[in-house]
Formats: C-alpha cells, structure tokens, sequence
C-alpha cells in the first residue's frame, strides 16, 4: 500500500496502550526485512533514514526505494526523518515525500528550539506531515548530533513546548542514550508519568538498544507510543553477515550474504514489534 503518515499509527497506540516500532534502516535488505517482519504480524511500522544515512544514498533514493518496497504489503509504512539536523533537510525531506518528519532542536536553548519546530511544523501541517521534536538531550551520540551524558526532560517546559510549537509527537529524555550503552541506563520513569500527565500528543522513546524488554514495556504502560531502534538493527545485519562469510568465506555475490543479514534483521525487528505490543495492530491504524 502507499506509504502512510504516523498520525493514525500513533494515537491509535496511545488510544490502546502499545507502541510503534521504528527502525532505523541503511539499505534495501534492512527495509526489506522491516516490511517482511510487519507483513507477517500484521503490524503497522515506521522506517526511518537518519542525515548521516540520507547523506550515504540520498533522499530520492530512499523514498524511492520503500514506497516501492510499500506497495508490496498491505500494512501501513511509514517513511520518517529521524534527527532532522537543520529546517532545509527537513523540508528536503518534505519535498521528496517522506510522510513524517523529526526537526532536532535538542542542541538549541529552549526558545531557538521552539521557534526552528515552530519553522518546520508551520511548512508540515498544510501537508498533513506529521513533526517530532526533542526536548532535553537523549544522551550519547546520533549521527552529528552529541547529546553527551543526556539532560531530562522537563514535564513543566514540555507543555509549554508542545502549546508553542503544535508537534505531532514529542521525543522525550528520561534516561536513555543513542548508541551502545557503557553502562546499565537507569530510567526516570516518574518523570515520564509527569511528562505524560502535562501533555497529550504521543511519546517518543530514543535510545531503546540495550534497554531490557521489561525496560521497554514499563515505558509504554507509561505513555510512550513510538519506540525507536537503531543500533540493534545495524548489530543484527553485521551478525548476519559474520555467520554467512563464515561458513562461506569464498563466495563473493552480494545477493547471498545480503539474504542472511536480511533475516538476521528480520527476526530482530519481530521479536521489537512483538515487546511493543503492535502485532494484529495494522488494520487499526491505516
């Protein structure tokens, strides 16, 4: 089916007490394996292209690549910018299709923040896009984006965020961090039930690689609607491919490997969609 935006996707989540999977894909066998995985859970699911990723194969490519991918399978995708870095990528990637859009403001002090989301919400909205943004840092490293050891999220300046800018979705920090962990992170979870109680657009959760599946679900009982998944995708494509060159070290076409790395990734993202409790949820939220 043609690519969806994440609007129905994500208040039907928050509606029902589940959350939207996100994936962070590179090339064609990991949005491959996102959309096999959904396809055979009947779950709705959000591909996303980081800077650093649209920078390797462009945005033209990419959303070239998953609505023909898309219109393979008859679960809603959505296709997401994800720590959109500056206003013309995010309108880049608008211009081009990409049907749900994140502009990070996080490295900005709070009123720049809101008045970059406010730039892009303004061009988004008439187009029916939705728009994420961040506030707090989600600690660790994103592409250019370095949110060092992380600052909260504050449940008071979120609602005024949220008033000022008229975001789809908020992306918050209690804890988490990008990238692989160096140490057990410790969750802040009464502050996302403050954050849950000022606001009432759904709740992005970053960094969700190297939380414990218990980690994941107390969130979600707790407000957040999207869950994002980056490293673990990447971890799991690499695998993949170490197991297939491994027992095959001498053949050289990439279709081979890339099939491995493909179900590698594959049964990852089943086993994500199924802590998120978004299987048996597409038809809910075309």
């Amino acid at each position: 089916m043609p690519l969806t935006t994440t609007t129905k996707m994500l208040q039907d989540a928050q509606n029902r007490g589940y959350a939207v999977g996100a994936f962070n894909i590179e090339n064609m066998e990991m949005a491959q394996a996102v959309m096999l995985a959904a396809e055979e859970l009947n779950a709705p699911v959000i591909i996303q292209t980081t800077p650093s990723t649209v920078r390797y194969g462009s945005l033209p490519v990419y959303k070239a690549m998953v609505s023909a991918l898309a219109m393979n399978v008859k679960v809603p995708v959505a296709l997401h910018l994800d720590h959109g870095d500056c206003y013309d990528l995010a309108m880049q990637a608008l211009e081009q299709g990409y049907t749900s859009i994140m502009i990070d403001g996080s490295y900005l002090n709070f009123n720049d923040n809101v008045e970059l989301t406010r730039r892009v919400v303004s061009m988004a909205k008439p187009k029916g896009i939705s728009v994420e943004s961040e506030l707090g840092k989600v600690g660790g490293k994103e592409d250019n984006l370095n949110g060092g050891t992380g600052e909260y999220t504050d449940p008071g300046m979120a609602k005024e965020f949220v008033d000022r800018t008229e975001i789809s979705s908020l992306a918050v920090a209690i804890g988490t961090a990008h990238g692989v962990y160096t140490e057990a992170p410790r969750l802040d979870v009464d502050r996302l039930k403050k954050i849950r109680n000022a606001i009432n657009v759904p709740l992005v959760l970053h960094g969700a690689s190297g939380l414990t599946n218990e980690q994941v679900r107390e969130c979600i009982n707790n407000g957040i609607c999207k869950v994002n998944f980056a490293t673990e995708l990447r971890k799991a494509y690499k695998t993949g491919l170490d197991v297939f060159l491994a027992e095959k070290p001498d053949v050289f076409d990439p279709k081979s490997y890339g099939a491995m790395s493909r179900d590698s990734v594959k049964q990852l993202v089943m086993d994500l969609i199924l802590i998120c409790g978004a299987n048996n949820r597409a038809d809910i939220s075309k």
